[in-house]
């Protein structure tokens, strides 16, 4: 049993140093961009009303990624995104930083899996003319995931990436009445399609 432990011991510590050095020798720098198939949660007209379920719309996406390693490998990413949502004939946009920090791991020849947190940062929040100042919080986490395909130094990846906390926008609505306060859940909910290109 002692014997296993230090086995096993030392194929982790072999397999880390392997991962250090295959880090230092596959790196990539570039840039990606694509687009976003996105809705945002509900929205609210005032206090104690039905929600409102949002249409899914068309966004997009543009930025620089980071790749370390190769089978495993770390992938950090920098954002910019911008998003809509129709609620019936009203749309809420939003425009945010995106950092998306993920692990994937090459399966199949070119095809990898990955996953991993997306930390964002709101920099806009609009709805039909109205610009919102009032989000409970400009930053917030989400978690994506996904399948992509590499080709030397291009790239195409699908993942799906949902919000964390709920974080809400909150507005006076003088078309539903005087005072009436109104809020959209802002947390992302969205398919991203994305092309990427190496340097």
């Amino acid at each position: 049993m002692k014997h296993l432990k230090k086995s096993v011991t030392l194929t982790v510590i072999l397999a880390f140093i392997g991962f250090s050095i295959n880090a230092q020798n596959e790196s990539l720098f570039g840039f990606k961009g694509g687009l976003n198939y996105s809705a945002n949660g509900d929205y609210f007209e005032s206090i104690g009303d039905n929600a409102k379920n949002p249409d899914r719309n068309v966004g997009y996406h543009i930025g620089v990624f980071g790749k370390i390693g190769n089978k495993l490998y770390l992938r950090p990413e920098l954002i910019y995104t911008a998003t809509k949502s129709d609620y019936n004939s009203n749309v809420f946009s939003v425009k945010k930083i995106d950092a998306p920090v993920l692990v994937g791991i090459k399966v199949l020849g070119p095809l990898s899996v990955f996953a991993g947190p997306s930390f964002q940062y709101i920099l806009d929040t609009e709805f039909e003319g109205i610009s919102i100042d009032n989000v409970n919080d400009d930053f917030s986490v989400g978690l994506n995931f996904g399948i992509g395909v590499n080709f030397n130094k291009i790239g195409i990846d699908l993942r799906y990436e949902r919000g964390f906390n709920t974080n809400e926008a909150t507005f006076i609505n003088n078309n539903i009445g005087a005072g009436a306060v109104s809020r959209i859940d802002t947390r992302p909910d969205q398919l991203i399609l994305s092309l990427s290109i190496g340097l």
